[in-house]
């Protein structure tokens, strides 16, 4: 009999539901999350509040600052919040509180205090919501002392990563990825973690390792037969953990094939790619066959219009022709 499959938003809300269940002081708050509300904007939080009361998943007024600030008050005093901010970009109403107080609680008390916070958010492009709904800035929080950063791309994972980082100590920042919510894959165990930090190679390969993560994850299994077809072999790694990033697989990797290409939807000038590319050329210079390549949006807000929405996002063709590039140009 084959597993039951469930989307990537049923991974989150399973995660969830599991967690509340299994401890008293894991809460939810956000914007319109409870039931009277529809369970949130996507519906990933529809049914907890009708189960676990109105006292444990809370619905917030529209003020991201107060909803982070609010949460970092209840990890102080022995809860582990999950805080839903509703679109990423949202997130910069509330940089005070995540950047200044949930991630240097543990370093202003000289490890004394912990803040056992989860931040949920979600993005991405290609639904036609526009600049100001739509971009990553993971490379923000992940460039933050003291903060956490995950990006799941597949059902095991989001669930894995949201359970890990409700039991982590610090802060944790979810990137969930809008596009992919209704894709499907195997549904996870209630015991079914991955720790963060750690991360996987989806395909193994020899000639280019290509690394990224979430919905461009996804992406770079979809370049494979293209690459195939010009007889280029690939490793892609899916990093799940931006911050911190998992160095040794990826090193390995490199050190394997010669070459490295890092995909990400982000624009490409300051992100994650950057830091990676770094700090593979710094460790490996001399065992490189090319430079490293990055491959990501280009530098300006998502657009609205659908055409150059579709042209702003990288897709598997679009990290083909960069892997085909890298290894034969």
């Amino acid at each position: 009999m084959s597993q039951e499959q469930i989307t990537v938003l049923q991974a989150y809300s399973q995660a969830l539901m599991d967690a509340m269940t299994e401890d008293d002081e894991v809460i939810v708050l956000g914007e319109d999350i409870a039931d009277p509300e529809e369970g949130g904007v996507v519906g990933v939080t529809k049914g907890l509040s009708s189960k676990f009361g109105e006292l444990r998943v809370r619905t917030t007024p529209i003020a991201e600052e107060a909803i982070i600030g609010a949460a970092v008050g209840a990890s102080l005093v022995g809860f582990k919040p999950v805080a839903e901010i509703m679109l990423m970009n949202f997130t910069t109403v509330a940089m005070d509180m995540i950047v200044n107080h949930a991630a240097k609680l543990r370093y202003m008390s000289g490890g004394q205090t912990h803040c056992p916070l989860v931040i949920r958010t979600m993005t991405g492009g290609g639904m036609s919501t526009g600049g100001q709904h739509s971009d990553y800035y993971e490379a923000w929080f992940a460039h933050t002392p003291g903060m956490k950063v995950v990006c799941p791309s597949t059902t095991e994972d989001a669930y894995g990563l949201l359970r890990s980082a409700i039991e982590d100590p610090d802060p944790v920042l979810i990137v969930e990825n809008l596009p992919i919510y209704w894709t499907k894959g195997p549904k996870p165990a209630s015991d079914h973690r991955v720790p963060l930090g750690k991360a996987k190679v989806v395909v193994p390969g020899t000639d280019v390792t290509i690394v990224s993560y979430s919905r461009t994850a996804l992406e770079s299994l979809g370049a494979l037969q293209a690459l195939g077809e010009a007889g280029i072999s690939a490793e892609v790694i899916d990093l799940r953990t931006i911050q911190p990033w998992d160095q040794e697989t990826v090193l390995a990797s490199v050190e394997k094939t010669g070459r490295l290409l890092v995909a990400h939807e982000a624009v490409v000038p300051f992100g994650a790619g950057a830091e990676i590319a770094a700090v593979v050329q710094d460790k490996l210079f001399g065992k490189l066959k090319a430079p490293v390549k990055r491959i990501g949006a280009p530098f300006n807000p998502v657009p609205f219009s659908k055409p150059l929405e579709t042209e702003h996002v990288i897709n598997g063709a679009k990290i083909a022709e960069a892997a085909i590039a890298l290894v034969k140009g």
